[in-house]
């Protein structure tokens, strides 16, 4: 996790108000958190970072896509992704992360590390059923789907097939 020190951000130094730092996030920052559920990513994140005399607002956006499996066929497809993370950043005598949407850091800090807030919105941001537009759609085709249209069954198979000791049941159907 050295290679992240890009996400790095100084507030010590900054004024107050709003600042925007932006992001470009490749399949190489997934490999850092040794997270391999994506084969490649192409994310932008634009952090809104609001610093005001006694606390941050911090409010991330992620848009972009990550190239995932179809979770019924096992197809490679890219996922559109659109989060949203807002953060509220206080001061307190220790670090204190357990509510999700306040974080408190200690008074002697002077930056703070976003990448984990990052990771956590990109990946709680791709949907927990993953689907193929093209099943959505109907108009799948893979070496799967071509395997089983011809091992499917059809009526006029299972017609000359048929036991003959079976045939009083279909007597009764009627």
């Amino acid at each position: 996790m050295k290679d992240l020190k890009q996400f790095d951000i100084p507030f010590v130094g900054l004024k107050e108000g709003s600042h925007l730092f932006t992001y470009q996030i490749g399949k190489k920052f997934f490999e850092d958190f040794q997270y391999e559920d994506f084969f490649d990513a192409d994310i932008r994140i634009a952090l809104e970072f609001v610093k005001k005399s006694t606390f941050f607002e911090l409010l991330f956006t992620a848009t972009g896509t990550v190239h995932i499996p179809c979770d019924s066929t096992g197809e490679l497809f890219d996922q559109k992704i659109e989060a949203t993370l807002p953060l509220l950043v206080r001061f307190g005598q220790e670090l204190d992360d357990e509510n999700e949407q306040v974080l408190i850091l200690p008074h002697e800090l002077y930056q703070l590390n976003v990448a984990q807030y990052i990771y956590e919105l990109v990946v709680l941001g791709v949907p927990s059923k993953r689907i193929h537009p093209k099943v959505l759609d109907g108009t799948m085709e893979s070496e799967a789907l071509k395997r089983l249209r011809k091992l499917e069954v059809t009526k006029e198979k299972t017609a000359d097939n048929a036991d003959p000791r079976w045939d009083k049941l279909k007597d009764l159907i009627k």
